[in-house]
């Protein structure tokens, strides 16, 4: 006798953000919902009013909540508790991806009948405490534990003593269409740059990406290579102050601030090479992921899980944080030999085509959440 296979389970998901910043977290969220929708299953994400996220889901046809949950406040607690009261059963699964909505998503399912099973995504290094409440958010109000790098589940495991049954990495997936090698002398001229090899950084402007670290490193090479140019792609709390220290650099004839672009990958196939000099608070970073499928060399950090998206010496170079000289020596090796450039160029594509397709993290995290929903069944 033949058996029909079964269906695969129709998932109802909520997502649910307290951040109202813009970053690789709230791009890898847009983009599973994104594409679990277009997979036949229902997404809805939960963010704060005008938060960028909550925008850009309604950019792109996402089904978007909106509620006061940018702190751990009474207030947000009441309004997740009376929207999860009316509503948590609309639901098979609930991921929630910082802190705060964690806390609210946790704290208010206590007295909600009928709660789906928690996914919980860690997306970045920073340390979590093992305060007795902490452990609870993690090992009981969470089902599962997904991190974006094997070595933050490592850590996890390590410094927490979180069991490695209960978590599993799966590394944000980009869309390989979209990032993908282009003309970069075509692309220079229709985005306004200078004809000249140019270095290229796409990161939020926050302490911890490492601008501060790049602009000296950049006024030394300046004197090596003063035919490049350096601009960088984002925005953030921090561009003031870069813009400053630019100035006081003298390198505003070199280096130009184009804020936050929705057509980054273009700007990305004006590189010819890319950097990254981060010294906290990441997990695979999905510029450095876009960077290596737009067929270009990366120059990064061993922070966080930063090394399983880079091979050093293969499709880049990885130097220890805040190391300005290590910094400046891998940036002049491939800025002054185009042949190892295209080399590690290749290698970069290659690799990114091997292992960054979103599919990947599609199939991973569908099987994350039916399993969350089978154990509580």
């Amino acid at each position: 006798m033949s058996h029909t296979p079964a269906k695969p389970r129709t998932l109802r998901i909520l997502h649910t953000e307290s951040s109202c910043g813009w970053g690789g977290q709230e791009i890898r969220i847009l983009t599973e919902a994104a594409g679990m929708i277009a997979r036949g299953h229902a997404a809805t994400i939960l963010a704060c009013p005008d938060s960028n996220i909550a925008r850009a889901a309604k950019n792109h046809g996402i089904p978007v909540v909106e509620l006061p949950i940018f702190k751990k406040r009474p207030w947000s607690l009441w309004a997740m508790r009376c929207y999860l009261a009316k509503h948590a059963q609309d639901f098979d699964v609930i991921n929630t991806h910082s802190s705060t909505d964690a806390w609210l998503i946790a704290l208010a399912g206590l007295s909600v009948y009928g709660m789906p099973p928690v996914v919980r995504t860690r997306h970045v290094s920073t340390a979590i405490n093992n305060l007795p409440f902490t452990r609870w958010l993690y090992l009981q109000a969470t089902r599962h534990i997904v991190t974006t790098g094997e070595k933050l589940r490592q850590t996890l495991h390590a410094d927490n003593r979180y069991p490695l049954e209960h978590m599993v990495s799966i590394p944000t997936g980009i869309d390989l269409n979209r990032y993908c090698p282009g003309d970069r002398i075509v692309q220079r001229a229709k985005l306004g740059l200078a004809e000249r090899p140019t270095l290229g950084i796409v990161a939020t402007l926050r302490s911890w990406k490492g601008h501060c670290d790049l602009l000296p490193v950049w006024a030394k090479l300046q004197t090596r290579f003063p035919n490049w140019q350096l601009v960088v792609c984002g925005d953030g709390p921090r561009r003031e102050a870069l813009e400053a220290q630019t100035d006081e650099l003298g390198l505003r004839n070199s280096v130009h601030f184009v804020g936050n672009r929705e057509d980054v990958e273009e700007w990305l196939q004006a590189f010819d090479l890319f950097t990254l000099p981060s010294y906290g608070n990441e997990g695979v970073p999905q510029g450095l992921m876009q960077a290596m499928a737009s067929r270009l060399p990366v120059v990064s950090t061993t922070v966080g899980a930063i090394a399983e998206a880079v091979v050093d010496c293969e499709t880049g170079f990885l130097v220890d944080p805040r190391q300005l000289d290590q910094l400046e020596a891998a940036l002049a090796k491939l800025m002054g030999d185009t042949a190892l450039r295209e080399q590690m160029a290749d290698a970069a594509l290659a690799h990114a085509r091997a292992r960054f397709g979103s599919e990947h993290m599609l199939d991973a995290m569908s099987i994350v959440f039916d399993n969350a929903i089978k154990a509580g069944a």
